[in-house]
């Protein structure tokens, strides 16, 4: 342990310190990704900037600090559109949030089969999960995984079936915006998430490294992905989950690494880099906006 706590001083000299200023700059570019993302799907209700799609993007994280698997985001992003294009612009969000699961997913279920042949033969019991219950938890993931594919690429489908239910039909303007989706606008839009998952895994892997977690780059990207789609998995408040990743990254990153110091402090660190400093300066926007738009009433 003494050891390890060495290895996590000194990671902050040298080119520790450039690695975790890398990874600070990765932030910026996984939620300009996103900004991206949501441009391109919100230009349906209405144009915006790039700038203000970005500054959208980190008060949304303000709001998902305090919702459930961070899903209160879209709260703080319409508020940067005007007022009649806000509810019609929720469901546009959630397919953004739809690609993003999708990546998750799929990555995540390949990394779990990597899991299983590789890093698990190696092990008879994962402190607990033997290979019974990893087979039944891809075997019941491989048509969750197949569904959100089939929805996502036929949502414009869907959305025209909902529309012919009498109930629904009432209320048709707040998601008819959907059915103007092409597969070629959701592939790009799935790329993007997928850039977004890339990022991630780059900073949780340099930051694993940086720390002094000793293994293959693959192994720990494969882990990381596991990582992901356990968390998905199971509802949680951002703000209230460091415990569970704790746990969890201890759980999976203990295969390759007993520096427990290196686990945690990339954990906490991820956490404090892409979700507490976003929401952080999405609070800052929001507060700006809010006496931007009091000056506006007094004018």
């Amino acid at each position: 342990m003494d050891q390890s706590w060495d290895i996590f001083q000194d990671s902050f000299k040298g080119k520790g310190v450039w690695k975790i200023l890398f990874v600070l700059v990765l932030m910026l570019a996984n939620w300009g990704i996103e900004a991206k993302k949501w441009q391109l799907l919100v230009i349906r209700v209405q144009s915006i900037t790039y700038l203000r799609s970005y500054r959208a993007i980190f008060s949304g994280q303000a709001f998902a600090l305090n919702s459930i698997n961070k899903t209160g985001d879209f709260v703080g992003r319409i508020l940067y559109l005007e007022e009649g294009n806000r509810l019609r612009a929720i469901s546009l969000t959630l397919v953004g949030s739809m690609s993003q699961m999708l990546v998750t997913f799929a990555i995540g279920f390949v990394a779990l089969l990597g899991l299983r042949f590789t890093l698990l033969e190696n092990h008879a019991l994962l402190q607990g999960l033997s290979a019974f219950w990893l087979d039944a938890l891809l075997i019941g993931l491989l048509p969750i995984v197949i569904l959100i594919i089939i929805f996502y690429y036929n949502v414009a489908l869907f959305i025209r079936w909902l529309e012919k239910i009498p109930f629904i039909s009432k209320y048709k303007f707040f998601i008819e915006k959907l059915d103007t989706l092409e597969h070629k606008e959701l592939t790009r839009i799935l790329l993007l998430s997928a850039s977004r998952y890339v990022v991630v895994i780059v900073q949780y892997v340099l930051l694993l490294q940086v720390f002094g977690a000793n293994a293959s780059v693959l192994e720990l990207s494969m882990l990381v992905a596991v990582f992901f789609i356990l968390l998905a998995m199971v509802p949680t408040i951002a703000w209230a989950e460091l415990g569970l990743r704790g746990k969890l990254s201890l759980l999976l990153f203990g295969l390759v690494t007993s520096n427990q110091v290196a686990i945690i402090a990339a954990t906490v660190g991820i956490w404090v880099i892409n979700l507490i400093v976003p929401a952080i300066l999405g609070s800052l926007l929001l507060l700006g906006l809010k006496l931007f738009k009091q000056k506006e009433n007094i004018d």
